[in-house]
């Protein structure tokens, strides 16, 4: 018999009754009032044998449709990106895929090196001085900067561009609301922050200014400009940025950003449905005691070598609990590692070949569109993601390029109402130059 989790026999279950001195599972309710229980049978299938139950997730599974089957140009925020095989391989040895809290230094020097490894080259991508050893998610690394420049600048008002990504921004108001922070979105012009309705809602009472770069729809903000806006008012500016586009955009860091946060997930870590991805948040020394979560740092053994610890936790289990500067309790360490073990196999160079294969892949992909007589909604420069406008819904449009065996774009109707049939289409460096031909061949009918 194979199991990959032992069966608990009836035999098990009667020892562990006996064990903590009852006769029965029922008598371990006995505290629970007669009125109050549940008399009836609960509304569930009948339990199956282990290859039933195998063989039934697999043809739900099969009614998906795969990356590895479907040519993707889903993006928003999950990329279908190019993994080095290497990185599986790593990530499922028993000793990282197993692992937890790396709580005690002498047994877990390699975890805590890994985590590192994954802090010092997230500095290097955003051009700050520290990052911490991930987040959930780039949504809860967004949200937990806001609260940070909030709690710095003794401020009660974020700005939060319109073309942020629309979950973070929900995360973010949810986040807020428990602490009474105001939220005000600055409306989108043309797929960019709105300059003019930045600069009438900035104050001396706002905490940060939050952008994205490359924005939600792919657009690249004038982040100099902007910089200018939050600091002339003493506020922070914060940015979520695709760690991939770093490669060869200039880093946030340069560009007078206080904090930097995203997801890792463009590097070794699948769509995966939409999660789990690993967040990262990396900011100035000045700011260093505030971060959020865990923080591994160098240092020495009384020999000498070199070892790695956990230092500078900000979290409401270490310290006392009004002086806590966050609520996060963990970190993603296997999908961080996962990042680092494609960051390494990369390297720089190939970091930014990929970056650059984006940006050009999904120009020619924005070229073609305009040659098909698709009508591309923005003209700003972009990194591998662009608008389209669609004679028909994108729901539509979705299930025909279903058919044809491809994913199609996401809906920005979903969130911007005044986007009805507009796709957002991601092109990265996957796709074929036959793929994206055959994605402007539908395209493109649709307007004959």
């Amino acid at each position: 018999m194979m199991h990959r989790y032992l069966p608990m026999t009836e035999q098990d279950k009667k020892e562990m009754l006996e064990t903590v001195g009852v006769s029965s599972v029922d008598e371990l309710f006995n505290d629970i009032p007669e009125s109050v229980r549940f008399k009836g049978e609960y509304n569930i299938k009948k339990a199956a044998s282990e290859s039933q139950l195998v063989k039934e997730m697999s043809d739900l599974a099969a009614k998906n449709a795969n990356v590895k089957e479907y040519a993707s140009f889903l993006g928003a925020g999950v990329y279908d990106h190019y993994m080095p095989i290497i990185v599986d391989h790593v990530i499922s040895r028993s000793e990282f895929y197993t692992a937890y809290t790396p709580y005690q230094p002498e047994i877990s020097q390699g975890e805590l090196q890994a985590i590192f490894e994954f802090q010092t080259m997230i500095c290097e991508l955003t051009g700050m001085d520290v990052a911490n050893s991930s987040m959930y998610d780039g949504g809860t690394a967004l949200a937990e900067a806001a609260m940070l420049s909030a709690g710095q600048t003794k401020k009660k008002k974020v700005l939060v561009s319109q073309t942020v990504h629309p979950e973070s921004r929900d995360v973010l108001k949810t986040y807020a609301n428990g602490q009474y922070i105001e939220v005000v979105e600055i409306p989108s012009a043309n797929g960019m922050t709105d300059m003019e309705a930045l600069k009438a809602e900035m104050s001396g009472d706002v905490a940060a200014v939050i952008v994205q770069y490359p924005n939600f729809f792919g657009q690249i903000e004038p982040l100099k400009e902007i910089e200018q806006i939050a600091h002339q008012e003493k506020g922070m500016l914060i940015v979520s940025s695709n760690p991939l586009s770093l490669g060869l955009l200039t880093p946030p860091g340069q560009l007078g950003a206080d904090i930097v946060v995203g997801d890792a997930q463009p590097f070794g870590i699948p769509a995966q449905f939409g999660g789990p991805h690993c967040g990262y948040f990396a900011t100035t020394t000045k700011l260093m005691r505030k971060i959020p979560g865990r923080l591994v740092g160098q240092t020495v053994d009384e020999e000498g070598k070199r070892g790695f610890v956990l230092t500078l936790q900000a979290r409401e289990q270490h310290i006392r609990r009004d002086k806590a500067t966050s609520n996060i309790c963990s970190n993603q360490a296997l999908n961080a590692l996962a990042a680092s073990v494609a960051m390494t196999a990369l390297g720089k160079k190939g970091v930014k070949e990929i970056a650059v294969q984006n940006i050009t892949k999904a120009r020619y992909a924005f070229n073609a569109l305009k040659a098909a007589g698709c009508n591309v909604t923005f003209e700003g420069p972009f990194f591998n993601e662009l608008v389209v406008e669609l004679p028909v819904s994108v729901k539509e449009v979705n299930k025909r390029l279903l058919e044809k065996g491809m994913i199609g774009g996401y809906d920005l109707s979903r969130d911007y109402p005044d986007l009805q049939r507009h796709m957002l289409l991601a092109v990265t460096e996957l796709r074929t130059k036959e793929q994206i031909d055959q994605l402007v061949n539908e395209l493109g009918d649709l307007h004959e």
